[in-house]
């Protein structure tokens, strides 16, 4: 499996277009900075949520494969602005959320609560995704008839996806082009949510997960 189709299956997995893809496909590093610095202390965080999403099994899971510091380098580099800001911004949100539900930090959450904190988030982001492809269809089409009608003034406006769709993406990305993802990896079941591979498997099988 080729970077592309890589992206292509996550998208299909998280339901949205993968952020900041075509700027990796393509080599490009994002110029639009928004200031915001990650650090050791986020990288750490960043590796629990991706712990939770694809935990260790018979194999190694998302923190060994150090996926934390491939969101920070990603978001960085190949994100806009914006979206890096949703990012950012969703760390926050995701430990506020945590707070809310366990009385306590992420970092401070049991293996058991953050599953249940994540399960949340991500039904939550799924509603979302739904809401956004429907304003942006009706976008789209907005455009195409302004354009239709010589309405050089119409300017279309967007959803930025949610926070948790990011982080999901981003955990899948970086585990399955990580040492650890292709030489390693056994058929996966991220939490929450199943792995669909889209070739067929027998138990047992490892992934077949290579950079073209």
């Amino acid at each position: 499996m080729n970077r592309r189709e890589l992206l292509k299956m996550i998208a299909a997995l998280t339901g949205g277009v993968v952020a900041g893809g075509e700027a990796f496909l393509t080599g490009c590093t994002n110029t639009e900075k928004t200031g915001a610095v990650f650090t050791q202390k986020d990288i750490d965080f960043l590796n629990e949520v991706a712990e939770t999403i694809l935990p260790a099994t018979q194999t190694p899971g998302a923190k060994v494969a150090n996926v934390g510091q491939f969101m920070t380098v990603i978001v960085n580099d190949c994100y806009d602005e914006k979206d890096q800001e949703t990012f950012h911004e969703g760390m926050k949100k995701l430990n506020d959320t945590c707070d809310k539900m366990h009385g306590h930090s992420f970092m401070k959450a049991t293996a058991q609560q953050r599953h249940a904190l994540l399960v949340s988030l991500d039904k939550e982001a799924k509603d979302y995704q739904k809401k956004r492809d429907d304003f942006n269809k009706n976008e789209d089409k907005k455009e195409q008839d302004a354009k239709a009608g010589g309405d050089k003034n119409f300017k279309k406006q967007t959803m930025d996806p949610h926070y948790f769709t990011l982080m999901k993406q981003l955990t899948l990305w970086g585990y399955f082009t990580s040492k650890e993802g292709m030489t390693e990896a056994l058929h996966f079941l991220p939490v929450p949510g199943r792995y669909e591979g889209c070739i067929d498997y027998k138990k047992g099988d490892k992934v077949q997960v290579g950079l073209g």
